[in-house]
């Protein structure tokens, strides 16, 4: 089991403050404001009992002169508190509000740049944490940080006024501060403990939820509520169990701690009544140490809350840069060569590739297209004809073997050179909770409404689109909900053409479609052919009838290859789809 201890690591807090700290460029004058602030009401955070001890002696020797001047200074020392206290908490919350901007777009940018692999491997909940509870996680330290040096400065303030006013009451308020210290730390490490374990539930928790709504639908379909909820029930339970015991341990510490602290106010107020009545104390030098004594204690709950913060901060750190750094999650890499404009000549050499450690899903295959060719790919469910696809636009990295584009291996070409000249149109295509024309500038932010009306006219879809209340402007509910299959499909088709690649891969792209749309895409799909590179996986065999050659995929391997009719005659796997379509 892992040590409960949690041991705070200095060295590791440095490296993690300074690994955060260029994100703070072009805000920091905020940070620096607000320490400026945080120090000066520490002065009079210090001052002020001085004042109203003077306040209490005025009014009981009925000197009503000096009480009415004390009066005036203590409301305009409170004053300035309230006015500086504005201030700092103006430029606090700007500085919290642009760090924590700048820290989500990050890991939201390197989120991007993961491997596809990641993504499959991983619950959304993983990321989505990490994304907001851990970046607002971070962004505290820096207010910790400052409160506690605030509380620090008034408390070497107050000990040094109590040092002056009494060389006994300072031993007994630094042994106080140490007591206290010992047991707020006992209870930090407990709770750091299961604050562990509950973030890396939270995170499991927040992707079973995020299934759930996505996948509410299905669940109704299914009559599936019962299985799911007693699984939402379950996990739950576990993050509920321990935030139940970090909060026993809560419970318990106040308990200590304030029955502590009022055992010791009992005692400093006897030691008090002895002191004053041998003489060794005046009245007005115990009101001032009186007024002081909660802002001793402050002092161990400021500096084990910060422990605390800190080790939270580590753990955020370090779960932080597991995207950031490549430290756990594998970054997509790109080689450093430029293709602004592909021909479309596409060439697979000897590839093997699977999925994690599971058996090849591609088998020492090779085949090769030509610039402005048609070609389908045909084969039975889970024979690797996706799979093909993904690797093409580098979403997956070979095993071994080579993909070449244009002659070269895609794995020297940069993101933009691969990802700006192939266009991919899924058999489920995911459309963002945008408008319409925001879906439709994923592809083309420059976007011409002609540009944009003409591909949804090619796409079959314009008509739709305009029979809708606000048109192109329709907000289309997240993952497109409020579509039907077929105008998602639509939808992204006319996403991919706004691209204008050399290259286009359907995948399936027809499959949600009626016939008599099937047949407008079809005709859109032969007036491009001969001027793109077209590849095609066909869920119906009509979809390829006209491709210049059609490539039949079995078990991860090209089995056959050739025209329409050359594979019924030649191809014993083609000619059963083919009769097993016509018998439908």
């Amino acid at each position: 089991m892992e040590d409960k201890k949690q041991k705070l690591n200095i060295k590791e807090t440095i490296n993690n403050l300074k690994n955060i700290w260029p994100i703070t460029k072009g805000f920091r004058s905020s940070f620096v404001w607000y320490s400026i602030f945080i120090v000066v009401i520490s002065i009079i955070h210090v001052i002020i009992p001085l004042f109203t001890a003077k306040q209490v002696l005025y009014l009981s020797n009925e000197s009503w002169n000096e009480l009415f001047k004390v009066c005036l200074i203590v409301l305009g020392l409170d004053f300035s508190w309230y006015l500086i206290a504005y201030f700092r908490d103006f430029f606090g919350y700007k500085f919290q509000l642009e760090i924590m901007r700048k820290m989500q777009l990050k890991v939201a940018e390197e989120t991007l740049k993961l491997e596809t692999k990641e993504i499959d491997s991983n619950t959304s909940g993983i990321f989505i944490d990490r994304l907001t509870k851990d970046t607002d996680e971070i962004t505290r330290i820096f207010f910790t940080i400052n409160q506690t040096l605030s509380s620090f400065l008034t408390s070497a303030g107050v000990m040094i006024a109590i040092f002056l006013i009494s060389k006994f009451f300072f031993v007994y308020f630094l042994a106080v501060v140490i007591l206290l210290f010992i047991i707020n730390k006992i209870s930090i490490q407990k709770r750091h403990y299961h604050h562990k374990i509950l973030r890396k539930q939270n995170e499991e928790n927040t992707g079973l939820i995020t299934e759930l709504v996505r996948g509410m639908r299905d669940i109704k379909v299914l009559n599936a509520s019962s299985y799911f909820l007693d699984n939402v029930h379950n996990r739950l339970d576990i993050a509920f169990k321990e935030r139940y015991r970090i909060r026993n341990i809560d419970r318990l510490y106040n308990f200590i701690s304030n029955g502590l602290e009022d055992f010791l106010s009992f005692v400093f107020i006897m030691l008090g009544i002895y002191f004053c009545s041998t003489g060794k104390l005046n009245a007005a030098s115990f009101l001032i140490l009186y007024q002081y004594r909660y802002r001793v204690s402050s002092i161990v709950y400021m500096g084990s809350h910060l422990i605390e913060d800190l080790k939270n901060f580590d753990l955020s750190c370090t779960r932080i840069f597991e995207i950031i750094d490549n430290r756990k999650f594998k970054k997509e890499k790109f080689g450093d060569e430029v293709l602004i404009k592909a021909k479309g000549n596409i060439e697979f050499k000897n590839v093997n590739f699977s999925y994690g450690k599971k058996k090849n899903i591609i088998k020492n295959m090779s085949f090769s297209i030509k610039p402005n060719e048609t070609i389908g790919f045909v084969g039975k469910s889970g024979a690797g004809k996706t799979t093909i696809f993904s690797l093409i636009d580098k979403l997956y990295t070979v095993d071994s073997g080579n993909i070449l584009l244009d002659g070269k291996s895609i794995y020297d070409l940069t993101e933009d050179s691969i990802r700006n000249n192939i266009s991919i149109i899924t058999q489920n295509p995911y459309i963002f909770n945008f408008t319409i024309k925001e879906n439709l500038q994923l592809a083309k932010p420059d976007l011409l409404e002609s540009e944009m009306i003409e591909a949804c006219k090619t796409a079959c879809i314009h008509d739709f689109i305009m029979s809708l209340p606000n048109q192109y402007d329709t907000l289309v509910g997240e993952g497109g909900i409020n579509l039907s299959g077929g105008q998602r499909q639509r939808l992204a088709i006319a996403r991919a053409l706004l691209k204008k690649t050399e290259i286009i891969l359907f995948d399936e792209a027809t499959s949600a479609l009626d016939n008599e749309t099937q047949r407008e895409i079809q005709k859109a799909i032969s007036n491009m052919q001969g001027e793109y590179t077209i590849l095609i996986i066909a869920h119906r065999l009509s979809t390829v009838k006209y491709a210049d050659r059609i490539l039949v995929i079995d078990d991860g391997s090209v089995v056959d290859a050739g025209t329409e009719q050359e594979l019924i005659k030649n191809s014993e796997i083609f000619k059963k789809l083919y009769d097993s379509e016509l018998e439908r």
